[in-house]
């Protein structure tokens, strides 16, 4: 389990650190659920393939809560939902987001659809991640989803150019539209004049989640949940130099460097 999470490179890693050994392996076993379903939906597929993989995950939770788990992540899994309460429903969001981004195509409506994939896709995990934290529901649940829109509306604006290709687009239809955006294909979307103020106006959105999120995070303390906190702060620079990039040269890949990483991780005692 400890090779999937080492494998994602994710600066989430290093947050590990700073748990028991027993909590440290509950959120090993999280995120290797996470990253396998996430793979189905992500990898090239029939779209029937895809649905029958992520139904099969979906009888694979129902044999984790009856105790007789079948696969290497759920056997990872046993202990920690029995001894976290890791509630079943929010496996399940999880793979509802993937059945989302399973489909042959992917569109937002509007705003309260993106957050409502936003909070399967994202909120779902803070909310497992804080049951392995220790942390109180209150305020833990708001801060799962607090920072599970900030954190998946960065991915958002961070991976438009590699989301059109997959034929998605999660910048909702109405914000385009009021942007002056009526194409319909991919490209003229992504070339149009008002696409860029669409994406500010996430980027905004995103920015108001981060500073609600900071406001619980101050009243709780941050110690309990530095893994949360290092993971914000990447995120959060990574959206600065988003903005600062601009949204007119989307295929201009911007991510923070490992050095940067580590910086970020040693101000939080993380490493």
């Amino acid at each position: 389990m400890n090779r999937v999470v080492a494998r994602s490179g994710t600066s989430f890693l290093w947050g590990m650190r700073a748990l028991s050994a027993e909590r440290r392996r509950a959120i090993y076993a999280i995120y290797a659920f996470c990253r396998e379903v996430d793979d189905i939906a992500d990898e090239p597929g029939e779209d029937a393939d895809k649905r029958r993989a992520l139904a099969a995950w979906r009888q694979e939770i129902d044999r984790l809560y009856a105790g007789e788990p079948s696969r290497p992540t759920t056997r990872a899994l046993l202990k920690p939902v029995h001894r976290f309460s890791l509630p079943r429903e929010e496996f399940l969001a999880v793979i509802e987001g993937m059945e989302i981004d399973a489909r042959p195509t992917v569109r937002m409506q509007n705003l309260d659809d993106l957050l409502h994939y936003c909070r399967k896709v994202a909120g779902a995990v803070g909310r497992l991640s804080i049951h392995a934290f220790g942390v109180p529901r209150n305020p833990g649940f708001q801060i799962a989803e607090t920072l599970g829109n900030a954190l998946q509306l960065t991915n958002i604006l961070r991976d438009l150019k590699a989301d059109a290709a997959l034929q998605r687009l999660y910048v909702p239809l109405e914000l385009l539209s009021k942007h002056g955006v009526s194409a319909t294909s991919l490209n003229a979307i992504l070339g149009h004049p008002g696409f860029s103020a669409a994406c500010a106006e996430l980027a905004g959105l995103a920015r108001g989640y981060y500073a609600e999120t900071e406001g619980l995070i101050a009243e709780f303390g941050w110690r309990r949940i530095r893994p949360a906190v290092l993971m914000m702060a990447v995120y959060r620079e990574l959206l600065d130099r988003l903005e600062e990039r601009g949204w007119t040269r989307i295929d201009v890949a911007v991510r923070l460097s490992r050095f940067r990483k580590l910086l970020l991780a040693l101000r939080y005692g993380l490493c």
